[in-house]
């Protein structure tokens, strides 16, 4: 009986150490590590170039309407000049002698990727391109707003050489290249040691992650991740949507920016089923985060009461302070539903800006003046 159980112990032993070595593959979303970066005082990736500068942490940037930053330091860019067709000359008439606008970079870095099928998504204010393995994969090389792709590709071989290509126009400027694995094969990653011979990884293709509108009829599609953000459409219940970006911004529940096959907008995550893994949507940043320097256009909002003013046009999103009755407040935006404004963009004359309900308030001036966010 003890030569039984001690026999049974060793076996057990040995499959513990069997299964200790196993390489376990876990699907994630990836910014990579150690790319090399090259900075150019032009947006067409020529002038005077500063680096290379190492970038450890991957590719993910916001640095809006200020100069790029790696690291914690500023990239010592400087005489940055628009050139044609890439971006044309705005109201500093082309010119950006600290680099705020009109520069570009080039990225560039190897990864050990487990070989399979991967899904890339890139966001990007202003233009990008994306090499992998020297092949043209995304080519979004020109003036745009925020905007997200998601691009499949299938990687063969290991490791695989990665290349992003960007440029800032004019205004904001963010860059984010991440990428997860969909389906993998049983090829280990260069580097590891599979003791036994026989043992291999097994990978399991991973559904992607999908949102449908459920326990109601339809779900309101908006402009931004925010109750008050203007309505552009309906989506119907029971149809599964892949997302682009999510955003929480709003502070309770996730929004998602889908596309439903004629209009991109945003929906809450209130009335909302998902599957499949939500950190394989990246996050993305609104319009409605980078309009708090816009412009007077000489209208005024004035409260017909003592009202809240928000950081966003919703009121599940934070109160700045109390705007007193009869203030007249300079009117930079507003959305619209129903045909009707509903939320008002307003910058006090203390400097602060935000958000006011607008049913409560009187507007001098041409409203139709005023942009619709």
């Amino acid at each position: 009986m003890k030569r039984i159980r001690s026999t049974l112990i060793a076996v057990l032993t040995v499959v513990t150490m069997i299964i200790a070595v196993v390489p376990i593959l876990t699907v994630q979303a990836d910014y990579g590590t150690n790319w090399q970066a090259t900075f150019y005082n032009r947006p067409d990736l020529t002038g005077t170039a500063a680096g290379p500068i190492v970038v450890p942490n991957g590719l993910n940037f916001t640095w809006l309407d200020g100069p790029p930053n790696v690291n914690g330091a500023s990239v010592p860019l400087a005489g940055c000049q628009a050139v044609a067709p890439a971006t044309a000359a705005s109201s500093d008439g082309g010119n950006s002698p600290g680099c705020n606008n009109y520069f570009s970079a080039r990225f560039t870095s190897t990864q050990n990727l487990t070989p399979g099928q991967y899904n890339f998504v890139v966001s990007s204010d202003d233009g990008v391109r994306l090499y992998v393995n020297g092949a043209l994969v995304l080519d979004k090389w020109f003036g745009r707003a925020l905007t997200t792709d998601n691009i499949s590709v299938n990687v063969s071989t290991s490791p695989v050489n990665l290349t992003v290509e960007y440029f800032e126009g004019y205004d904001q400027a963010t860059l984010q290249v991440q990428w997860f694995l969909v389906a993998g094969g049983a090829t280990a990653i260069p580097g590891q040691t599979l003791v036994y011979g026989t043992v291999a990884p097994v990978t399991t293709a991973v559904p992607p992650f999908t949102v449908t509108v459920a326990g109601v009829k339809a779900e309101a599609l908006r402009t931004g991740p925010y109750l008050g953000a203007s309505m552009i459409g309906e989506v119907a219940a029971g149809n599964p949507l892949t997302p682009l970006a999510r955003n929480k911004d709003e502070g309770i529940y996730n929004w998602y920016l889908v596309n439903t096959g004629t209009k991109t907008g945003w929906i809450s995550g209130r009335y909302v089923t998902v599957t499949g893994d939500l950190n394989s949507i990246p996050l993305q940043s609104t319009v409605f985060e980078q309009i708090d320097g816009a412009p007077d256009v000489g209208v005024l909002a004035v409260p017909r009461s003592v009202m809240n003013l928000r950081k966003r046009p919703s009121i599940r999103s934070p109160k700045i302070l109390e705007v007193a009755w009869g203030a007249e407040t300079a009117l930079i935006g507003r959305t619209v539903q129903g045909g009707r404004n509903f939320w008002l963009q307003v910058r006090l004359k203390t400097g602060e800006v935000g958000w006011i309900f607008a049913p409560y308030v009187s507007i001098r001036g041409d409203v139709n003046a005023v942009p619709i966010r």
